[in-house]
């Protein structure tokens, strides 16, 4: 398995500027194997803690957090800790918030060692803590993009054509890597999903997996803090994953609780990281951030794969049907982009939403690129209504243009300010680098 991030997390160990690393992401995304695989074997020790685990060391943080004091209590059961030549992994870090605590210690009295941590479920953590303002950095995991599933299964030629400029690649190679995401779209992107196809080519086997994920999520929902009852966290996460897509409503995500009720529920997903919150912005200027109406907004879910068997989609139909963005109601299709924007791009997501009473009119993203605004839309077929996408660009002519991602060939619509790419090809919209620097030293964003 290879990673982007795996550039930026060595980028990261020969900084001059570095701070104690958080790595951040849902649960099993694979956040402990890159440090396992990729950091660990750049130091001459290596001192793992799982703080989920080693609960008894967590007294070791109850009193002062001074380096030298918890490295000293550390080091009788971990082994000798030299700066310069170990790696401190504290793993599971939100089981222990002092020790999130302690990071800006290590920050500012033992600058020279490496001490990088991980959690799932990170925000509940910082909830109950004094974050450490400019004292640590962030780098967030997202699943693995359609070109790291294809790095994994040895097709490193495929991956290549996948960040390329469509215009140069061949229509049958575009046809023939559209065929492999359509395994992708069922498959997903968790690494244990991925290495179950590899390791046995059966879908069967990776839906075990997928199963197996989703039930550790739903243990997790009795440890959200303030807590929701567990039946409802369970049906809105299932509505949302049925409704991805869709402008959502808090009435109608679960009809046995109040609207704030499940309110609070979905909060609690987007805060687990396992639903991204998407909201409707204007196109009129920068940042869409500034123009977000966060009463209207659509979500998309963690994984494409774990998507797909929340939902229970009938797989032996679905895979019978030629084009992608036919299967399952375009639903798999727009939230493969989103999920692929996510992971590339690290930044919010937002759409087009008409803001005139009773109009319908929407596009399905909007990113930005060198200072300029682009729509995005997701369509089956080249000829499919594009209604949307016209009025949009007409509504805000600064727009250099529109994207159009669909199951057909690349091709260029000079005439209609249109530039239609193949599905899969969401790395190449406006130049997007999947391994640019990605560690932040922002706060954590709730």
């Amino acid at each position: 398995m290879k990673r982007l991030q795996e550039t930026t997390l060595l980028s990261w160990k020969d900084s001059g500027r570095r701070k104690p690393l958080i790595i951040r992401g849902a649960r099993q995304v694979g956040k402990t194997w890159l440090v396992e695989n990729v950091l660990a074997g750049e130091f001459e020790n290596f001192v793992k803690i799982d703080l989920e685990k080693r609960r008894d060391l967590h007294v070791y943080f109850s009193g002062t957090l001074e380096p030298e004091t918890i490295l000293g209590y550390l080091e009788l059961s971990a082994g000798r800790i030299i700066p310069g030549k170990t790696l401190v992994f504290f793993d599971e870090i939100q089981a222990c918030p002092r020790a999130i605590m302690a990071l800006r210690y290590f920050y500012e009295q033992m600058p020279e060692l490496h001490v990088v941590a991980a959690g799932s479920l990170l925000e509940f953590a910082f909830g109950e803590i004094s974050i450490p303002v400019g004292r640590l950095q962030y780098l967030n995991l997202y699943p693995m993009t359609f070109y790291e599933y294809l790095r994994a299964l040895g097709k490193a030629p495929m991956a290549a054509h996948v960040m390329k400029n469509q215009a140069g690649v061949a229509p049958h190679i575009q046809q023939m890597i559209l065929a492999e995401l359509k395994n992708y779209f069922f498959v997903g992107g968790m690494p244990e999903c991925v290495q179950a196809w590899y390791d046995t080519s059966s879908m069967l086997e990776a839906f075990k997996v997928q199963s197996e994920i989703l039930d550790s999520y739903r243990d997790d929902f009795s440890k959200y803090t303030p807590r929701v009852d567990t039946n409802c966290l369970d049906a809105v996460f299932l509505n949302l994953a049925q409704t991805v897509g869709e402008q959502i409503k808090y009435t109608r995500l679960n009809q046995g609780h109040t609207s704030p009720t499940n309110r609070k529920a979905f909060d609690l997903l987007v805060k687990a990281r396992l639903v991204q919150k998407i909201p409707a912005a204007s196109p009129s200027g920068l940042p869409l951030g500034a123009t977000a109406n966060q009463k209207k907004f659509k979500t998309a879910m963690l994984d494409i794969g774990l998507l797909q068997r929340l939902c229970q989609v009938p797989v032996e139909m679905e895979l019978k049907q030629k084009d992608l963005l036919a299967m399952y109601r375009g639903k798999l299709a727009e939230q493969f982009v989103a999920q692929e924007l996510l992971a590339l791009q690290d930044t919010s997501l937002y759409y087009w939403a008409r803001e005139v009473k009773g109009s319908n009119a929407e596009v399905d993203f909007l990113i930005v690129c060198n200072g300029s605004i682009y729509p995005v839309e997701v369509k089956s077929g080249a000829s499919g209504s594009l209604k949307s996408l016209h009025l949009m660009l007409k509504t805000f002519p600064d727009c250099p243009g529109g994207i159009v991602l669909y199951s057909g060939d690349y091709k260029e619509l000079p005439d209609q300010k249109l530039t239609f790419l193949p599905l899969y090809n969401v790395s190449s919209l406006c130049g997007l680098n999947p391994i640019s620097e990605r560690i932040s030293g922002s706060l954590p964003a709730f």
